[in-house]
C-alpha cells in the first residue's frame, strides 16, 4: 500500500464523518498518519447530528483521538482512569441502549467481571477444543460448496458462514435461523450503509427492531432450555453460577447479540480481508502454502493486524490525568483507533507492508490489553486457521476477481461483496 504523497492537515481529517470512511484505504491512512505526526493527542469537537438523530443520540462537546500504538495500549490496560461503562462509542447513546446492544463491552468492574466470570467458561481451552470437530467440519462443508461453484460471492458463501454457524452451534440456535440471525446483524452494524439501512428509515428503529428480533429468538431459546437443557452454552449459561449469581434474562438476551454480532463480524472480515491480501501479494500467499501450519500463528496475526476489523472503541475519564503530556478532564471522552495503532511504525517497521512471517506482532485487532480484550480471540482465530488450511488445500484455484465493496462504516472494517472465481489460475 503506498499512501497519497500529500498527507492533510489535522484540522481537515474528520474520523466522526461518515462520509470520511467512504474515501479510498491510502487517504484514510494518510489521516491516522497526520494525526500521529501531531504532537499529544489531537481533539476534535463531535460532528452536528440530524435532528432525527438528537432525540436518541446526544450532542457531546468532542473527543480526544488515541491513534498511536503505545497510546492505545496504555488507555486500554488503565480501565480505572479511562472507563467503558459511559459507553464505547463516540456519540454518547442512552445507557438502556447501551446496555441492551453492548453487553459487557459497556461495562466496569465490578458488573463487567461478574459477567465475564460466567460467560468465559464457554471460552475456555477446554470448551474450544471440543468445537474442533465442528469448526472443521462447517470450513469443509463451505469449501464442499464453493467448489461446485465457477464464481461466488467469498463474503456470502465463504466468509460469512462459517463464524455465524459456529456462533449458533455454539449458542444451539437451530440451522433454518442462521439467515435470520445473519440480516439482523448486518442491519446492526450497517446503520450507516443503504444496503442495510435503505435512504429514508430511521436508522436507530431499524437497530432496536433488529436487536428485539434476536432478543426474542434468545428468549425463546433460553425458555426452552431451562425445560430440557443441553450441552450447548445457553443451556450452561442458563445454570452457571459464580458466587450464587446467574444471568438474568435480559443479560444472556445482551451477551446472545454480542456474540453473534461481534462473532460473527469481526471474524468474517478478518477472513474477507486476508483472502484479498493474499491475492494481492502473491509472494505471501506462495510462502504459506509451501508451509502452512509452520507459518499459521504469524500469518493470521499479520492479517488481523491488516485488516483491523473494529475501526475504534471509546473511553471516558473518570477523573482528570494526562496522556502524551495532554490534559484530560474527567468525563472527557478517548477514542481508540486501533486501525491507527496497527499502522504505527513505531511498533510495525514498515506498516504498510504485508508479511505472514512479520514478528513480533502485538496488533490491537481485538483491542488492547487489560479487562476488554476480546474474549473471543481465540475461537476466531481458530476458525481462521481452518478455513484457510481447507481453501489452501482443496481450493486452490480461488481468486478475487474484482474489487471489493466495502460497508459504509466508521466503526466496522467491512467488506460486503467479494467476487471470486474458481479456476482462475492455479496458486503459485
Amino acid at each position: 500500500m503506498q499512501l497519497p504523497e500529500e498527507i492533510p492537515a489535522v484540522e481537515d481529517v474528520r474520523f466522526d464523518d461518515i462520509d470520511f470512511w467512504g474515501q479510498p484505504g491510502p487517504h484514510r491512512e494518510a489521516a491516522f498518519e497526520a494525526m500521529r505526526r501531531a504532537p499529544g493527542l489531537v481533539f476534535q469537537p463531535e460532528i452536528e447530528l440530524p435532528p432525527e438523530a438528537k432525540a436518541f443520540i446526544s450532542q457531546g462537546p468532542g473527543y480526544f483521538n488515541a491513534v498511536r500504538h503505545s497510546d492505545v495500549l496504555e488507555v486500554s490496560r488503565n480501565a480505572e482512569v479511562f472507563c467503558s461503562g459511559r459507553g464505547t462509542q463516540i456519540m454518547d447513546q442512552p445507557e438502556a441502549f447501551n446496555d441492551f446492544f453492548g453487553s459487557m463491552i459497556n461495562m466496569d468492574e465490578p458488573k463487567h467481571g461478574r459477567l465475564r466470570r460466567i460467560v468465559s467458561r464457554g471460552f475456555t481451552p477446554r470448551a474450544l477444543a471440543r468445537l474442533e470437530a465442528d469448526v472443521q467440519r462447517r470450513a469443509r462443508a463451505t469449501v464442499d460448496r464453493v467448489l461446485e461453484m465457477e464464481r461466488c460471492d467469498f463474503v456470502r458463501e465463504v466468509a460469512a458462514p462459517l463464524p455465524l454457524e459456529i456462533v449458533c452451534d455454539i449458542m444451539g440456535i437451530p440451522e433454518s435461523q442462521t439467515a435470520f440471525v445473519f440480516e439482523q446483524t448486518n442491519v446492526i452494524l450497517g446503520l450507516g450503509d443503504p444496503e442495510y439501512v435503505p435512504p429514508g428509515e430511521n436508522a436507530v428503529t431499524a437497530a432496536l427492531t433488529a436487536g428485539k428480533g434476536l432478543a426474542d429468538l434468545m428468549r425463546e431459546l433460553a425458555a426452552a432450555r431451562r425445560e430440557q437443557p443441553t450441552g450447548d452454552l445457553t443451556s450452561q449459561l442458563l445454570h452457571a453460577e459464580v458466587d450464587g449469581d446467574r444471568l438474568d434474562p435480559m443479560e444472556l438476551a445482551s451477551f446472545f447479540i454480542l456474540l453473534v454480532v461481534a462473532g460473527n463480524e469481526t471474524t468474517r472480515n478478518a477472513i474477507s480481508h486476508g483472502m484479498k491480501a493474499l491475492c494481492d501479494h502473491p509472494d505471501q500467499r506462495a510462502r504459506w502454502a509451501a508451509d502452512f501450519e509452520g507459518l499459521a500463528d504469524t500469518a493470521i496475526d499479520e492479517i488481523v493486524r491488516w485488516s483491523s476489523p473494529v475501526i475504534h472503541f471509546r473511553r471516558t475519564a473518570t477523573r482528570d490525568t494526562e496522556l502524551r503530556g495532554t490534559r484530560i478532564e474527567e468525563g472527557q471522552k478517548v477514542v481508540l483507533w486501533y486501525a491507527s495503532a496497527n499502522r504505527d511504525a513505531t511498533a510495525f517497521p514498515d506498516p504498510y507492508r504485508f508479511d505472514i512471517e512479520r514478528t513480533p506482532n502485538e496488533h490491537v485487532g481485538f483491542g488492547g490489553p487489560g479487562p476488554h480484550y476480546c474474549l473471543g480471540a481465540n475461537l476466531a482465530k481458530r476458525e481462521m486457521r481452518v478455513i484457510f488450511r481447507e481453501l489452501f488445500e482443496r481450493a486452490s484455484r480461488l481468486e478475487v476477481t474484482s474489487e471489493p465493496e466495502y460497508l459504509r462504516s466508521m466503526f466496522i472494517h467491512g467488506i460486503k461483496h467479494m467476487p471470486c472465481e474458481v479456476g482462475a489460475r492455479t496458486w503459485p
